[in-house]
């Protein structure tokens, strides 16, 4: 699954290490969201688009294989 996390991110101005505080995960899982190793849980996906004020749709994109 892609996603648009890094970019949102860098638009707030603000570093892995503080996203990563604001949602409760570590600066590691961050980066492997941003770099598209890990899937975020469902619960993780909605904090995330909730910070973003956007819907988790706005921010993963899901393509069938």
């Amino acid at each position: 699954m892609k996603n648009g996390l890094e970019e949102l991110r860098k638009k707030r101005g603000i570093k892995q290490e503080e996203l990563a505080e604001i949602l409760e995960v570590s600066r590691q899982t961050i980066g492997s969201l941003e770099n598209g190793r890990y899937n975020p849980s469902i619960v993780l996906a909605f904090k995330i688009a909730k910070y973003f004020n956007l819907i988790i749709e706005d921010i993963f994109i899901y393509k069938e294989e």
